[in-house]
């Protein structure tokens, strides 16, 4: 899969999501293919914003906390796997700036650190995409060289 979205402004959208109490990524994960693009990158399906935020109201939004802190996490790995430079999301980075940070705009502050991370690892599996194409593709020509040479 290629990833087109690979400068995103996380600032701007956590702030967005911030002042809309979280309305905004029920929109934004489904409609604009964050939710697909999550699930491809790390490889397994996740649980539905919506169905996080829902259960957030009874749990005083703890749980969408700790569902996008695990996401993090994961998209941490996931980077650091690639060989994507920091600095990275994490848990603790999340849930810091979405607990103490909330009145300096730390929602904001750590989804842009998200965004920041998804972006990058989205662009490193771009070019890794490209070079494993190009990699088989001289491999091909290698060997159509190669069974040439025997022929003649």
């Amino acid at each position: 899969m290629r990833f087109p979205h690979t400068r995103r402004p996380g600032f701007l959208l956590g702030l967005i999501d911030f002042c809309t109490a979280g309305l905004f990524f029920l929109c934004y994960m489904p409609l604009g293919g964050l939710q697909k693009e999550l699930e491809t990158i790390l490889g397994h399906p996740l649980r539905p914003y919506w169905q996080a935020y829902l259960l957030g109201i009874p749990t005083l939004f703890l749980y969408p906390l700790v569902w996008m802190a695990r996401i993090s996490e994961e998209l941490k790995a996931k980077a650091i796997a690639l060989g994507v430079r920091g600095p990275h999301t994490s848990w603790r980075h999340m849930v810091l700036w979405n607990t103490v940070g909330v009145l300096l705009l730390g929602p904001a502050v750590a989804t842009h650190r998200f965004f920041q991370t998804l972006n990058r690892v989205e662009a490193a599996l771009n070019e890794g995409g490209q070079a494993t194409q190009t990699e088989q593709t001289k491999g091909e020509d290698e060997h159509a060289r190669h069974s040439e040479e025997t022929v003649s």
